[in-house]
Formats: structure tokens, sequence, C-alpha cells
């Protein structure tokens, strides 16, 4: 492909994300969740591990713990024993329990709405707040994971897309730019479901892709 201006490539990513916009018309967050604090803990567990698996175990963990004055005072081992089908769930069950203290101590009990306050809880990142802040608030908010990573280089969407260790912050800064806050939370649920069933990581299934017409990635192939 030729080089390809400024201009052209947000009009590009507008097409693209109408397209996405059709093949994905009503994204909704993977994790089962039924308030800002469920989500909160179950997106701190969903890292290294998948929201399928996250979704088994949190029914038990809510129920024994339904709110952070509840696990805030839980033994660590019982935590442990209930979500020990997960990844790293020693240092999860840490910081579940440290977050639910800090939100008792410093909040009310209550989960923030605002990205300074829920990053500086134990086992909370940009990704993980920008998740509870769009999916539980209806703050606008770009989590940035490894499908968004991956989807976004392939279809060029980013100036650093051959980079091999994309910084997560400088990508939600570049997409979110080319698209207004309201579209920020439901872009990042299509392009993470897109790189689920179409754009894997080790084998993209470019032949039924239906952004194949113009993704630079596809080309590349």
């Amino acid at each position: 492909m030729s080089r390809e201006s400024k201009k052209a490539r947000i009009a590009r990513m507008h097409q693209e994300y109408e397209q996405l916009c059709v093949e994905i018309p009503d994204p909704k967050c993977a994790l089962n969740f039924n308030s800002p604090f469920e989500l909160l803990v179950a997106t701190v567990l969903s890292a290294q591990t998948t929201d399928k698996r996250v979704n088994m175990v949190t029914p038990e963990l809510f129920g024994e713990y339904p709110g952070p004055a509840e696990l805030a005072a839980a033994n660590p081992e019982h935590v442990e024993d209930i979500i020990r089908t997960i990844g790293f769930f020693r240092t999860k069950a840490r910081n579940i329990i440290g977050l639910s203290h800090e939100l008792c101590v410093r909040f009310g009990g209550e989960v923030p709405a605002d990205m300074a306050s829920l990053v500086s809880l134990p086992g909370v990142g940009r990704k993980t707040a920008n998740v509870v802040l769009g999916n539980a608030f209806g703050v606008p908010g770009f989590p940035v994971d490894t499908h968004v990573i991956r989807v976004t280089g392939r279809l060029r969407w980013r100036s650093d897309w051959a980079s091999p260790s994309p910084d997560p912050v400088a990508i939600e800064r570049e997409v979110t730019a080319c698209f207004p806050p309201e579209e920020w939370t439901d872009l990042s649920h299509r392009l993470i479901l897109h790189g689920r069933a179409i754009c894997h990581a080790r084998k993209p299934d470019c032949a039924d892709c239906p952004l194949n017409d113009t993704c630079p990635g596809a080309f590349a192939a």
C-alpha cells in the first residue's frame, strides 16, 4: 500500500468502525456483574485469564462476600480457595481484599467514579479503571487489552503499529482522539469481540473478516 495520510487513515478508521457496528450491533461487557463493586473485583480477577473463567468463580465469591465490608474482613485463604482456578489467585485474593479495605476506609464503601481514585486501589491499573468507568458509570473509557493492541496494530489505527512493545496509554490516547467520547466504551468492546472472533493472535481469519478489503494487515498476511 502507498503511504496513507492521517486524514485518509482517520476516514478509513471510521469506515471500518461502521462495519464493526454492523457486525457487532449490541456489544456487552463479557464479565457478569450487578454493581460497580462486582465489576471492579471481576475485572481485577480477569487479568491474564478468561472472562468465562472469572464468571465461573464470581457467583460463589459474591455470594460469600457481597460488598466491600465483607470482602475486606475475609480470610485470605478462603478467598484463595474460591478463586483458585484462575491465574495468580494468591496475588488477586490479596488485591481484592486490599481494594475492599481501601474502599471502606477512603471512599465510604463506594467505588469511586474517577480514574485517579480507581488506579490508587490495589491491583487496579488504567485498563481496569476504564472498564469500570465505561460499564458501571457510563463515563467514557477505552480499555486497552491484548485484543485491542493486536487489532489496532493490524488495522494500522495507530502510528506505533510495528512496535514490539506498544504503550497501552499511547494507544488509548491516539485511538480515542479519532472518535467521540460517547463511542469509546463500545469501540473497545467491538475491537475486543472482533479480536476474539476473527482477528486471532496466531492465525487471523482474514478470509471471513468484514474488514479485509481495507485492512492493511490483511494485505500483509
